[in-house]
């Protein structure tokens, strides 16, 4: 059966090859629901393209997701260079650089297909994102087709990145309309408008319905495809279930090791419009149907099929750990569960594929009851550290606790002493701060001489001291550390060693940027992922925190780059606090909240993030003068207190003695200015003056500290014109207004009162306002008022835009182009919104809003 009103599409994808033949490489992302006609779009665009290399790569939903599948399929196909280095287990980087210089040349057009994006894993998500970033000046085309029903968080974020590339084109494959509907089954205008009702004009679902040869239009799918398998014969219906179970295709080898040799059933079983055979093995014509004869396998024959795919594929020597594993899983297997998804895990791992490798070791972990403590101890670590870097603290540290329970049990010391010091890096980003699981971790591994476990126990106790504000002591352990770690080779443990010196350098005024340079380097070369993560994370940090904005705001795009590159969660999250922080000292305040939102809709099980979102939430909301501001500043100061981290509790009691001088509340205010003070003696010189400035405005009698940075030292000084002066030129406007609000004159207040009305600084204008009606000034400005206070819902007004283009089913990358914002910032406004309004997803958001008769397109 032909191809019906895909004319358009066809057109399209043709001018896409001619712009790529041209040096313009494009990535198209064809997009429709299950059965639409994706693949049948793209084999026809096939035919008419004969003179291109083609290479196709295809994201299996039958086994737990296989770390760049896609670009394993391509390999096999491209052969040379490529093939080798994925062979020999070359890192992520050198596999991405080696197909780009594949295909990516100007000789001749490649076109490159990944089929069923919505099932890919997030190495094969960045890939295509890595090519579209690179097609200028390549003869290369790469399509990416997908499902777009029943898709959401983490692939729609990702497929709206992809959508926003320079290089990206989309195409959106239709269902017919009943003139399709009619041409297609060759039917009459009454049967084709039932068959249209009944079908939503889903060419696979017509298909089948006239390959039957049924009168009456089925109930569903599944009973079109079953009603046709049954019709088979014996051994006709058992080359469909062990295709079925098999996967995407089942290659021939594979169909002969398993025993499907007589060729008449096969025959029968392509016959029946099933499956098709190509050059290479047997597949289901669309998934819809490998589907309903997969759920038809009675169990105990589907745990036979298993078995024989797995003996099949290992004496054929598969090295597709993710696919024996399922198989091996399926058929009860459990020596070989544990083997092949343990060597699946740490392959995910090495390629930055954290999501799978955590389910790899997942499944490994259901069937090591039975393996010895040392192998348990391992499992249960690698996936602490996997967890740990997706923001799993909680599930880190039960996986940590039993690692260590195992070790014990081995009775091996050293590797004791390595998980206690492991357990404490988790435990303190609980906000568990307490050194004695880490004391007890040296204390095991000192006697035992020098080693990287050891090293390793220095460096984290280094850091952990540093949070702590004990420099000298850090600084210390710090050089112990890089001692041990040179001769060892162990870059990673020098790399951590040499940011924490940095850090406490830099608190300490002393230059620190070329040692964090320098433990950064080491990280990326080292490919040590978490490393690098925390050396733009603190190098983020502390750039914002001497307010140099310009530096910092390039270096979160560059670790942004970086960490979602290497599905980093963690620093991910880290480094968009970090950002939303610069946001917010620059008075960017509706940016900040809306990536604080974000954020905090995600870090339930991450209280160290989640401590440093609520403060900043609580800063901006306390500012504008805007509700809900101390059950985000009550719950940021418990989480202070606990973790005991000096920075910390400085940060959030000084955001809480604003808040309360905001609101009026001088004796409260004064308090928690007192406790910041009691923090603040060995800290820098910014967190010192920002201290002793809220010491004076509260009114408490405690003298500052010295050495405080120079736009605190101007106005403690008196000098209140020249501190706002300084203020503005490092770009923090709110500091300069409230630096000229203590000013005695009406010029300076009236500044002062410009500045926080064009911010929405309610509060902080409304005490300006006072003090110049004080001075029998009459004429001023109308405050401003927060468009959030006149939402029920809290929504600002940009997030109520967004929630119009929800309600008319808007992507991210459709909700950008039309507010003329980036689609990582779109994704933020609707995870805010999410929040606000207490729903799970986007559907239930416009839901939500429909009932409530909010954001009506």
């Amino acid at each position: 059966m032909g191809l019906v009103e895909r004319g358009a599409a066809l057109g399209a994808l043709e001018e896409f090859a001619e712009e790529a033949r041209r040096g313009e490489g494009r990535l198209v992302l064809v997009g429709g629901e299950a059965g639409v006609g994706k693949s049948a779009l793209v084999e026809r665009f096939r035919e008419r393209v004969g003179d291109a290399r083609w290479s196709w790569g295809m994201c299996d939903g039958v086994f737990a997701r296989r770390t760049l599948g896609p670009l394993f399929d391509i390999s096999a196909q491209l052969g040379g260079r490529l093939l080798e280095e994925c062979r020999d287990g070359a890192s992520r980087e050198e596999l991405f650089r080696g197909l780009l210089c594949e295909v990516g040349g100007r000789d001749r057009l490649d076109v490159v297909v990944v089929e069923d994006v919505h099932w890919a894993d997030e190495g094969t998500l960045d890939l295509l994102g890595f090519l579209g970033r690179r097609l200028r000046g390549a003869a290369l085309l790469v399509i990416a087709t997908y499902r777009d029903e029943g898709t959401e968080g983490d692939f729609r974020i990702a497929l709206g990145e992809l959508a926003a590339l320079r290089s990206t084109r989309r195409i959106g494959v239709q269902p017919l309309s009943a003139d399709g509907v009619r041409l297609l089954a060759g039917c009459g205008d009454t049967k084709a408008e039932a068959l249209h009702r009944l079908t939503g004009g889903n060419p696979f679902y017509v298909t089948e319905v006239v390959r039957s040869g049924m009168s009456e239009v089925p109930g569903s799918a599944r009973d079109v495809v079953l009603a046709r398998a049954a019709c088979l014969g014996d051994a006709a219906r058992e080359v469909l279930d062990v295709v079925a179970l098999g996967g995407v295709r089942v290659d021939y080898p594979v169909a002969d090791a398993v025993g499907l040799t007589k060729v008449s059933a096969v025959d029968e079983a392509v016959a029946s419009g099933l499956l098709s055979g190509d050059g290479e093995g047997l597949r289901f014509r669309h998934e819809i149907a490998r589907l309903a004869v997969q759920g038809a396998v009675a169990p105990h024959h589907a745990r036979t099929i298993h078995a024989r795919l797995l003996t099949a594929l290992t004496s054929l020597g598969c090295d597709d750990d993710p696919r024996l594993a399922f198989h091996a899983e399926a058929a009860g297997d459990r020596e070989a569960v544990l083997r092949h998804a343990t060597a699946a895990a740490r392959q995910a791992a090495r390629l930055a594929a954290h999501r799978e490798a955590a389910t790899e070791f997942r499944r490994a972990l259901r069937y090591a009851d039975s393996a010895d403590p040392a192998t348990r101890a391992g499992l249960h670590e690698d996936l602490a550290e996997e967890l740990a870097l997706l923001d799993q603290w909680q599930d880190a540290a039960e996986e940590s606790e039993r690692a260590l329970a195992d070790w014990r049990a081995a009775g091996d010391v050293r590797k004791e002493g390595d998980a206690l010091r492991r357990l404490s890096r988790i435990r303190w980003n609980m906000c568990h701060g307490e050194v004695t699981t880490l004391e007890a971790a040296v204390a095991i591994l000192e006697p035992l001489g020098p080693g990287v476990e050891l090293a390793w126990a220095y460096a984290t106790f280094a850091n952990q001291l540093m949070l702590l504000y004990e420099f000298e002591a850090a600084e210390g352990l710090a050089r112990r550390a890089e001692d041990l770690a040179g001769p060892l080779g162990a870059t990673d443990v020098l790399s951590s060693a040499l940011n924490t010196a940095a850090v406490c350098a830099e608190s300490q005024d002393r230059e620190w940027e070329a040692g964090m340079g320098r433990a950064l380097r080491l990280a990326v070369d080292g490919g040590h992922h978490d490393q690098a993560g925390r050396a733009f994370t603190n190098t983020v940090s502390l750039l914002s925190g001497r307010r140099r904005f310009a530096d910092a705001e390039r270096h979160v795009r560059e670790g942004l780059a970086y960490c979602v590159e290497h599905d980093i969660t963690t620093y991910v999250t880290c480094l968009r606090g970090e950002q939303a922080t610069v946001l917010e000292r620059t008075g960017r305040w509706e940016e900040s909240l809306t990536i604080s939102a974000g954020i905090l809709a995600t870090v339930d099980r991450s209280p160290s993030n989640r401590l440093c979102t609520l403060r900043r939430i609580g800063s901006v909301l306390s500012r504008r003068g805007e509700p809900d501001v101390w059950r985000h500043l009550d719950e940021a100061v418990e989480l202070a207190e606990r973790a005991g981290e000096p920075q910390q509790i400085v940060s959030v009691r000084l955001t809480r003695a604003e808040a309360f001088w905001l609101e009026n509340r001088v004796e409260e205010a004064r308090r928690e200015a007192e406790l910041a003070h009691k923090a603040v003696e060995s800290s820098g010189p910014w967190e010192r003056g920002a201290s002793a400035l809220w010491l004076r405005r509260t009114g408490s009698g405690r003298g500052p500290r010295a050495g405080i940075a120079e736009p605190y030292g101007r106005e403690l000084d008196g000098d209140l014109t020249g501190a706002a002066r300084a203020w503005q030129a490092l770009g923090c406007r709110y500091d300069a207004a409230l630096a000229l609000s203590g000013a005695p004159g009406e010029t300076e207040l009236r500044d002062a009162l410009k500045i926080l009305n064009a911010l929405g600084a309610v509060p902080a204008a409304r005490i300006v306002r006072r003090k110049l009606r004080e001075r029998g000034v009459r004429s001023l400005p109308a405050g401003p008022r927060p468009a959030t206070r006149e939402h029920p819902s809290g929504l600002t007004l940009r997030e109520r835009e967004v929630l119009t283009l929800l309600r008319a089913r808007r992507t991210n990358a459709e909700i950008a182009a039309q507010l003329f914002i980036s689609v990582k910032t779109a994704g933020h406004h609707v995870s805010a919104i999410l929040t606000k309004l207490g729903v799970p997803s986007r559907q239930a958001a416009a839901a939500e809003a429909a009932r409530l008769g909010l954001g009506d397109p």
